[in-house]
């Protein structure tokens, strides 16, 4: 597995040989039941392709995101429910995806993402969401396709300096483009910031219309920058996947935009992000046995 790659590097080890509380911890993590503890998801039913999704208000879902999302596939079934994440598996198109329901923020998504990365070689994760726009084109209603994210959270700091790259896959960017162009999609490629802080530390006011000086320079910053949204979740994907030898990307809808005043739709987009990603999950699929097929480890237009 790709997990116990990492864990027989040289340099792995020999920093495991300087930690004396290493062994205090079991192996693999926490265990309840034989299943990973914090999604207690049957690893062996994991598909080669996982959403992660934000149980949302602000996304209008009617249902748990999960379930909604596991009605579009085919033989949907449900691998794990912890009380904090909800695990569903099925195929689209021939791509077996399994999508993950849980709460907001790098944290949460931590969580998620050690089960899925320690016992799984599922090879592709992708951030579905809402987010908030920022660029001056970007409208409530439209898709982001991040080609990067902006790490401004602090949980992906625990594991890599803060000057390296949260870049999205370019097979993936490919793939969801790909799909978005066939749905008519309204979308836009480029730069995401993902934050901790949802209100002043994205630059909106806090309660009772709370500020710091610093706090209003934030929104004006990534406008000028050419940061196109913002949400709390795709840094952490796209970040360790790319540690973890795995392919990451996010897809969000935009519901408003603070720096153009455009107003808040709850949902608006929505359904959109939802199809892109489940179409270009199977982009990806058929990427993947061409490059199968051709015996290549990279997939190009002319493979």
């Amino acid at each position: 597995m790709l997990s116990d790659k990492i864990r027989q590097k040289p340099s792995i080890k020999e920093i495991h040989d300087r930690y004396s509380y290493y062994y205090n911890v079991p192996e693999k993590g926490l265990v309840i039941n034989g299943r990973p503890a914090m999604t207690q998801i049957d690893h062996e039913k994991v598909g080669d392709f996982v959403l992660l999704t934000v149980r949302d208000p602000l996304c209008a879902y009617d249902e748990d995101p999960a379930k909604k999302i596991a009605d579009q596939l085919e033989n949907p079934e449900l691998i794990g429910c912890s009380g904090m994440f909800t695990s569903y598996s099925g195929t689209y198109k021939g791509a077996k995806i399994t999508v993950v329901s849980g709460g907001s923020g790098s944290p949460e998504m931590e969580l998620i993402l050690y089960d899925f990365m320690e016992y799984t070689d599922a090879g592709t994760f992708l951030r579905v969401g809402g987010s908030g726009g920022i660029g001056d084109e970007v409208k409530p209603g439209d898709v982001v396709i991040a080609s990067g994210v902006v790490r401004e959270e602090g949980m992906t700091k625990a594991y890599v300096p803060a000057p390296y790259p949260a870049a999205s896959h370019y097979e993936v960017i490919n793939a969801m483009v790909q799909a978005a162009e066939a749905l008519k999609a309204p979308y836009h490629v480029g730069v995401t910031v993902s934050v901790d802080s949802d209100f002043v530390g994205g630059g909106r006011p806090g309660v009772g219309g709370y500020m710091q000086p610093w706090n209003i320079d934030f929104a004006g910053i990534y406008n000028r920058a050419g940061v196109l949204n913002g949400d709390r979740e795709s840094a952490a994907i796209v970040t360790l996947s790319a540690l973890f030898g795995r392919r990451g990307g996010s897809i969000c809808s935009v519901a408003d935009n603070l720096c153009t005043g455009e107003k808040f739709e709850a949902g608006s987009g929505h359904n959109y992000a939802i199809e892109i990603a489940l179409e270009g999950c199977a982009v990806l699929n058929r990427m993947d046995q061409q490059k199968k097929a051709a015996g290549k480890k990279h997939w190009y237009p002319e493979i």
